[in-house]
Formats: structure tokens, sequence, C-alpha cells
């Protein structure tokens, strides 16, 4: 029996063992939007200087954040994504395209994205990285990864088996 998240063999409660608070979403998403220094992220959020540096420091710790100096005296950095913070600032992107389509309100979405490459408002979608469709629910299955193990989810385990048996 699992007594939390931590102790699963899971993608999903590894990723919220980096980004489980909320505060780390908003930390990457304004990273990724150019808000990239300390004063100007704890303005931006409201959020405690303790706290702000706290979550910082586990979002370099996970590799998701890295920091470039632009001042030795004092010593002050600007915070920039990694690989594995540009991966994850989709994640953050996901829950923005949730948010505006059920949260947002009769004024519509606060924030809106111009694709670059053919200058149109877009929104970003998931697609197949083989064959570039977009993914929506029930577009695809789940088969069992090589890192699956059936004691980390045994209801889960027979679910995707029942899948796979409907599939032949």
């Amino acid at each position: 029996m699992h007594t939390s998240p931590d102790d699963r063999h899971c993608s999903v409660a590894r990723s919220l063992d980096v980004v489980g608070d909320r505060w780390s979403p908003l930390i990457i998403r304004d990273v990724a939007l150019g808000v990239s220094r300390f004063d100007a992220i704890q303005r931006d959020l409201g959020i405690s200087r303790k706290v702000l540096t706290q979550r910082l420091q586990a979002l370099l710790d996970h590799g998701v954040l890295g920091k470039v100096p632009y001042s030795e005296h004092p010593p002050r950095y600007d915070y920039r994504l990694t690989e594995k913070g540009n991966d994850l600032a989709m994640v953050v992107l996901a829950l923005q395209q949730f948010g505006d389509k059920w949260l947002a309100g009769d004024d519509g979405p606060p924030l809106l994205w111009r694709h670059l490459a053919c200058g149109e408002l877009s929104t970003p979608v998931v697609c197949c990285d083989r064959c570039g469709e977009q993914v929506r629910p029930g577009d695809a299955v789940p088969v069992k990864g090589p890192g699956f193990r059936e004691e980390d989810g045994p209801e889960l385990s027979a679910a995707i088996d029942q899948i796979s048996a409907l599939l032949g």
C-alpha cells in the first residue's frame, strides 16, 4: 500500500514532485515569458521572498532552471529554463489552455499566442511525434512501458490489460 504519491513508480507522481506546489508552475510560466530576475518574479507573483527562494532552489536542484549571473556585486542572477524546463513549460501551457477554456470567464483568456511561422493567433496542441496529427483524449491508448511495475498500480495494470485485450 502506498502512503503517498512520492513512493510510487509513476511518471505523473515523479513530475508532481517537481511541480506539485502552487508556485512552481507560475515561476516556470514567468521565466518562460521573460520574467527572469528574482525581484521581478517576486513582484509579479506577490510571493514571499522566502518561498520564492525555496521554489527557485528546488527548480534548480531538479534541473528545470539554470541561472546566469548579471551582477557580481552583489551577486544577482537571471533564471533560464533548461531543456528539461522547456519541456515542463509545455505542461504549464496545457494548464493555461485548460484555464482558458473552462475558467477564463466572460472576459476571455488573459494571454493569447501568435505563431511566429504563420503570424496567426494560435492554440498550441499536442500532436503525435510520428505522424504530426493532433492527439486528443480517446485518440491514443496506454500500453505498458519498460518501466511499468505491476505492484505500483494493480488496478491501472488491469485496466491497461483490458484495453490491450479489446484491441487484440
